[in-house]
């Protein structure tokens, strides 16, 4: 067996590691081991945490919805906090305190102010300008193929998205640096590359210092002027107002930039179902859906703990050990996808778990759902012929614990229209 290939049963507590540019460019047969053998396991990430894996369907679906886990850091035991709580002081304190790692009721409390900017309503009243910046970013590509569409497209349109959702000015979005989001990736301290993260860490923050003064000064009807508020009339911690702010930059921009990427490349290995929707584009909404269930840029989930050693699902997790749910590994369970593997536009019904459930379903879901019909739908138009324009075994795969995406994506296509 290669370390890719790991030999899994029922009974084994050796750690699977889910490292390498084989399983990130594919983990899909893993995970197929994973859920024959049984729905949870000991996995080994790269950083040296250990922690249970959650897989199948039902499990990860049970696991999502179980209020006996939190998602409070607070939580996690000293093996856990030894290798997963590298982001250093004061940021951790600072940055670390978002809707992601809160439990009710004070996740209940913060939830409740970005609610209404990501309403279902409200994102298609924003349709109309979505467009006009997706077309506007296609009018800048090359006249003919081919074209990195994650440098030209994916990277920029989600977060100018974001920034018209949540009313960050114009001239602050354009100083934001795409490389901060790397935050989120954090190396232990003796890698090479620490200071490199140091430095991304303190431009983010000092970036969202500015945000917030600036947000201070020139308040306007909009998501971010209200969080500010909210801070300054003391519903919100200014911790957890920086916290929210960080979580919205970052979390409301690279997961969609990432999946569009997934879903470009599914349908340019599925040339049949490629062709169907530049066709027929009215089957966009139920293609996205497919899509996502198909290959989500949210691979896993972010860290879970029980309070108390706790059965799940026929296997003792210590109090504090981590659990991940692969949502990936839930989306193409054969006992609730039939032929799961396979690309199907026309799969309904489909209650993939790309967004998550219960109350950490992502409230952004809305957007992320128009961003993609409206990406996709603009690339297949106004760029006919398109086509992946490298070799499919040298799309590199970002090496993110968390989530799929590539950094670059080369695509031909026969003209601009």
């Amino acid at each position: 067996m290669t370390r890719h290939e790991p030999t899994i049963t029922t009974d084994t507590q050796e750690p699977v590691p889910l490292t390498g540019c084989p399983y990130k460019a594919d983990p899909y047969p893993l995970y197929e081991r994973m859920r024959e053998a049984g729905p949870v396991h000991p996995v080994l990430f790269p950083s040296g945490v250990q922690a249970w894996l959650v897989t199948g369907y039902d499990a990860a679906h049970a696991a999502l919805n179980d209020d006996r886990l939190g998602k409070n850091h607070d939580r996690g035991n000293d093996r856990w906090r030894a290798r997963a709580s590298i982001m250093p002081e004061p940021q951790h304190s600072q940055l670390q305190v978002h809707l992601l790692h809160q439990d009710p009721p004070r996740h209940t409390r913060m939830r409740r102010f970005v609610t209404d900017a990501f309403t279902p309503r409200r994102i298609e009243q924003l349709r109309p300008r979505m467009e006009e910046l997706a077309h506007r970013l296609v009018d800048a590509l090359p006249d003919t193929g081919p074209a990195d569409l994650v440098g030209g497209f994916a990277a920029h349109f989600p977060f100018q998205v974001l920034a018209e959702v949540i009313g960050l000015p114009q001239e602050l979005a354009a100083r934001f640096d795409r490389d901060w989001g790397k935050v989120v990736q954090p190396v232990g301290p003796t890698d090479p590359g620490r200071p490199s993260y140091e430095a991304r860490l303190h431009g983010l923050h000092s970036y969202i210092a500015e945000v917030v003064a600036d947000k201070r000064a020139h308040p306007e009807d909009d998501l971010l002027s209200r969080l500010v508020a909210a801070c300054d009339q003391g519903e919100l911690s200014q911790e957890e107002l920086d916290s929210m702010i960080f979580q919205l930059l970052v979390a409301g921009q690279e997961p969609v930039t990432n999946q569009i990427t997934t879903a470009l490349i599914a349908l340019f290995r599925n040339p049949g179902q490629l062709a169907r929707l530049v066709d027929d584009l009215s089957l966009l909404p139920r293609a996205v859906e497919e899509l996502l269930r198909h290959d989500s840029a949210f691979e896993l989930t972010t860290w879970r703990f029980f309070d108390q050693d706790s059965d799940l699902h026929g296997t003792r997790v210590p109090a504090g050990d981590s659990v991940i749910v692969s949502l990936c590994a839930a989306n193409r369970d054969p006992r609730r996808f039939p032929d799961p593997d396979t690309l199907d536009l026309d799969r309904t019904p489909n209650p993939h778990l790309a967004f998550g459930h219960g109350i950490h379903f992502c409230p952004g879901a809305a957007l992320a759902r128009a961003e993609l019909q409206i990406a996709l739908g603009t690339l297949l138009t106004r760029l006919p012929g398109l086509r992946l324009a490298i070799p499919d075994d040298e799309i590199q795969w970002i090496p993110a614990v968390l989530g799929r995406g590539t950094h670059h994506l080369p695509a031909g296509y026969d003209r601009r229209l």
